[in-house]
């Protein structure tokens, strides 16, 4: 199997497309990506792909303009080139919470990165944790939403404090929430808030009691850290035990952003943030990718992974 496809990857983060590889028993292939002096990017792939399958792993992740170009960039080069199948890998999904109009003259950026990728030649899409379950229907060709709340509650196990609340910072969150709770085996409080501008929420209300309780806030993504900020002070306010921990899938940690917990989704230099511990999910993807390139089925390993979190959760209970 493993001369039937090719890992690629941009300069998004490769260190999560080689540890990619490296779980699928192969090598990152050879590209490389430059810029013109006017910031136009220039793709060279240095291999044949030609009728083989291709896994590009680049999450438009900040600047996220230039990795979506340089994602579709490489689409189009392969399709060029003759290979049989693409598959784009973002485990962060670029412009996600662009999913909507809200009744003003703007555009729904999240369409428009799908309509681009299939444009260019992409026949699939893996992602995880994605801002809203509705984006996998602006495709057309098939979509694997994976998630990494398994993973992250694996990675935290036996470091937990005793009688922990899972909280979802806003109801948007509260089904990846329920997830934690089914796999930590804890209640569920969720934080009400209204935006004030891109950058700026304020929590108005919460449903259920975090009095005298450690709390772990969970998140799809994290960037300027303007909710967390916002909810830890709510929650404090609600005399919560001062033992807060935040799990994020997506670690953008643009800005002030601080105190953060993220996978590798995006490309994270954990020194600049001792209390960050980033957890990898290349065996993750690398699993989605097996069954993708042995047409086999995915969904098993969202209840696969579910049930061995929670099986270890009653353990540990």
């Amino acid at each position: 199997m493993i001369n039937r496809f090719k890992v690629l990857s941009g300069t998004a983060n490769p260190v999560l497309a080689h540890l990619v590889a490296r779980e699928l028993g192969s090598q990152l292939g050879k590209c490389v990506i430059e810029r013109y002096t006017d910031g136009e990017v220039s793709v060279q792939i240095r291999e044949s792909v030609r009728s083989k399958e291709v896994f590009l792993v680049q999450p438009p992740s900040p600047p996220a303009d230039d990795h979506l170009n340089e994602l579709l960039a490489l689409a189009d080069a392969c399709r060029r080139a003759g290979a049989a199948r693409i598959a784009a890998v973002v485990p962060f999904f670029g412009y996600g919470r662009s999913d909507k109009r809200h009744g003003r003259r703007e555009p729904i950026m999240a369409r428009m990165v799908a309509d681009l990728l299939e444009a260019v030649g992409v026949d699939h899409v893996v992602t995880v944790d994605p801002h809203t379950a509705q984006i996998e229907g602006f495709f057309h060709v098939p979509v694997d939403s994976l998630t990494a709340v398994p993973t992250l509650c694996g990675a935290r196990r036996g470091r937990l404090p005793a009688r922990i609340v899972i909280v979802a910072p806003d109801a948007g969150r509260v089904a990846m929430a329920n997830h934690y709770a089914q796999c930590l085996d804890a209640p569920v409080v969720v934080l009400h808030k209204r935006r004030i501008d891109g950058t700026q929420t304020e929590v108005t209300h919460m449903a259920g009691e975090v009095s005298g309780r450690p709390c772990l806030i969970v998140d799809d993504m994290i960037s300027t850290g303007g909710t967390v900020t916002e909810s830890i002070r709510a929650l404090l306010e609600a005399g919560v035990q001062p033992e807060l921990i935040l799990a994020a899938t997506h670690g953008q940690l643009v800005a002030n952003a601080r105190e953060k917990l993220s996978t590798d989704s995006v490309d994270v230099h954990e020194e600049k943030w001792p209390e960050l511990r980033t957890v990898s999910i290349a065996p993750l993807l690398a699993s989605a990718l097996e069954r993708l390139a042995a047409d086999g089925p995915r969904g098993e390993l969202h209840s696969k992974s579910l049930r061995q979190t929670a099986a270890h959760a009653k353990e540990k209970i």
